[in-house]
């Protein structure tokens, strides 16, 4: 069959359960976003397609946590660990749930105050049911991806990614802009399994960062270390920092000047 609903044809005979397993795959091939190993949450998840490459991706040390307020069929012989969780992601406490539960998987405490650091992946393919008013389409789509956001922000781990789904127009780009403060970098993906009549696109932020500092902040720090390049290392709330001409034992105030999600690059203030 001619142009993209190639995909659905191909979802059949692969077996999967949506075309949109396709949209997956080429966000991880674009985005690099799965790992062995990995946690994976996917928010949205009936009927499971991207369950399916999630679960293909991250193979028998993984784990993928699927959400949806539908219920979802289990998946037929997993090799990672599924678990599925059917409630509404807009609540509280289906959000408490889905930290819980990643808590666990990861083998962290569930009890814990937080599970932040137990997700490596938070995934929404979630969309609003469509009015047919394109702006109040695009506000709610908005709206499912900050709530996906600010669950992402709760569990992922430092360097973690994100991608969710989002209709264009105007409050894109501001949505785009938090997602990049909360990341290294953000970009927005149209997957070629997107039907050309589709107005989607996929917001994907890419390493976590959950520093303690940020850039332009200064600190006075010591310096108690020499790294491999020979920058001196400090450390803030057990963050560390890389000092470029700094020596250990030194005392000094510095500016924060570029921000990783496991360190920092500082530049002394003389």
């Amino acid at each position: 069959m001619p142009g993209k609903d190639e995909y659905y044809n191909r979802a059949k005979v692969e077996g999967y359960r949506a075309r949109s397993a396709f949209k997956l795959r080429q966000l991880d091939e674009t985005a690099g976003l799965f790992g062995p190993g990995n946690v994976v949450v996917d928010l949205g998840a009936a009927p499971g397609g991207w369950l399916q490459v999630a679960a293909e991706r991250v193979g028998p040390d993984g784990a993928v946590i699927g959400v949806d307020r539908q219920r979802i069929d289990d998946l037929e012989d997993p090799e990672p660990r599924v678990e599925l969780l059917r409630g509404d992601v807009t609540e509280a406490d289906t959000r408490e749930r889905i930290r819980e539960i990643a808590a666990e998987v990861a083998g962290a405490d569930p009890s814990a105050d937080t599970a932040t650091g137990a997700v490596d992946v938070v995934l929404s393919d979630m969309a609003p049911n469509v009015s047919g008013e394109y702006e109040l389409d695009h506000a709610r789509s908005v709206h499912l991806a900050r709530q996906a956001f600010e669950t992402a922000k709760s569990v992922l781990a430092p360097g973690g990614d994100f991608v969710a789904k989002v209709f264009q127009g105007q409050d894109l780009e501001a949505f785009k802009a938090d997602v990049d403060e909360a990341f290294d970098y953000a970009r927005t993906v149209v997957p070629d399994a997107t039907r050309d009549s589709s107005s989607e696109v996929y917001v994907v932020g890419k390493h976590r960062i959950t520093a303690p500092v940020a850039a332009g902040e200064t600190y006075t720090v010591d310096v108690t270390d020499e790294g491999s390049e020979g920058d001196g290392v400090a450390h803030v709330d057990g963050f560390t920092l890389f000092v470029p001409d700094a020596e250990v034992g030194e005392s000094l105030e510095v500016r924060i000047d570029e921000v990783k999600p496991r360190f920092a690059f500082a530049e002394r203030v003389d």
